[in-house]
């Protein structure tokens, strides 16, 4: 099969059984399988005017998928990039993503980025063929929630946006993560973290500005969303937060204290917290007793203009 015998086309729900023949066994030799199969029908139904997801087709075989989101009136977002092995080589992720790109620059986006496990050779190889280029990485944290848990002094909490704006802009997080924390609307997805955006945290979730007596905000943090999962047949609650800075180790452990309370606040029994790849803040979490995810995790971004 050739790439001229592929049509590309938004998918539909009769294709599930085609796209979840070739995506069950995506990741086969891992211990997490690919979500795709168990969400598909509810991924495709927010198709409109601000998101699509396309299919490549090849008579009645499904040859790929993937899905393009706009985040911002210039930020698009690609995800779930899969192509059924029958058809690798072929051209079929190029035709993927250039209908992608096409479809988000008629809406104005300059960039569309996307995250690829960094164990996942085959994804990255795949994204940089296709245009895009390396921005950031970063890891999860996981911060155990405890209602119980208090700021070490001298430290001190407030949900001041601003405060956390300010610090956030002259951080060494923001210049590490390329100004990206994640998206408040779409899981799995990171956009330009904005003053508006923290904003909005704190009307709707919460923010944090953590203060060391007169030096002024030395971390900031924001919770996204909290949400319910389902794990070997077990329902957890989850506390996921946009991204954390801090200046030093003290300023890391005041702030994963003062997540910890919050996510025992909304009843999680997990959270994960977005923090820098880089070996201050991963070390600066570990020191801190707080659980750090075994890989990073790569964004990758390709400018439409």
């Amino acid at each position: 099969m050739s790439a001229t015998d592929i049509t590309i086309r938004q998918a539909q729900p009769a294709d599930y059984e085609g796209v979840a023949a070739f995506t069950r066994e995506t990741w086969a030799d891992r211990d997490s399988g690919d979500y795709i199969p168990d969400i598909y029908h509810e991924w495709i139904a927010g198709d409109g005017d601000r998101q699509r997801t396309f299919l490549a087709a090849s008579g009645d075989d499904v040859a790929g998928i993937c899905q393009g989101v706009c985040l911002s009136e210039h930020e698009a977002w690609a995800q779930g990039m899969r192509v059924n092995p029958d058809y690798r080589g072929e051209g079929v992720s190029t035709q993927l993503n250039d209908a992608l790109f096409g479809w988000a620059r008629e809406r104005g986006a300059t960039v569309v980025r996307n995250m690829v496990f960094s164990w996942n050779a085959a994804g990255l190889g795949g994204a940089r063929a296709v245009g895009f280029a390396p921005l950031c990485e970063f890891r999860w944290a996981h911060p155990d929630p405890d209602p119980d848990a208090t700021l070490p002094k001298p430290y001190t909490l407030t949900a001041d946006a601003d405060a956390a704006w300010s610090f956030w802009r002259r951080s060494d997080a923001q210049s590490a993560l390329a100004g990206l924390a994640l998206d408040a609307d779409e899981s799995w997805a990171m956009a330009e973290l904005t003053r508006e955006e923290l904003h909005r945290a704190a009307d709707e979730t919460k923010v944090f500005a953590i203060s060391r007596e007169d030096d002024g905000t030395q971390a900031m943090a924001h919770r996204v969303r909290d949400y319910e999962r389902e794990t070997d047949g077990e329902t957890e609650r989850w506390a996921e937060y946009g991204v954390g800075a801090w200046t030093d180790l003290g300023a890391a452990r005041a702030l994963f204290r003062a997540i910890s309370a919050d996510a025992a606040t909304v009843g999680a029994d997990r959270t994960r917290v977005l923090v820098p790849e880089t070996p201050r803040h991963v070390s600066d979490a570990a020191a801190a007793h707080v659980e750090v995810g075994e890989n990073p995790d790569f964004v990758l971004e390709a400018a439409l203009v």
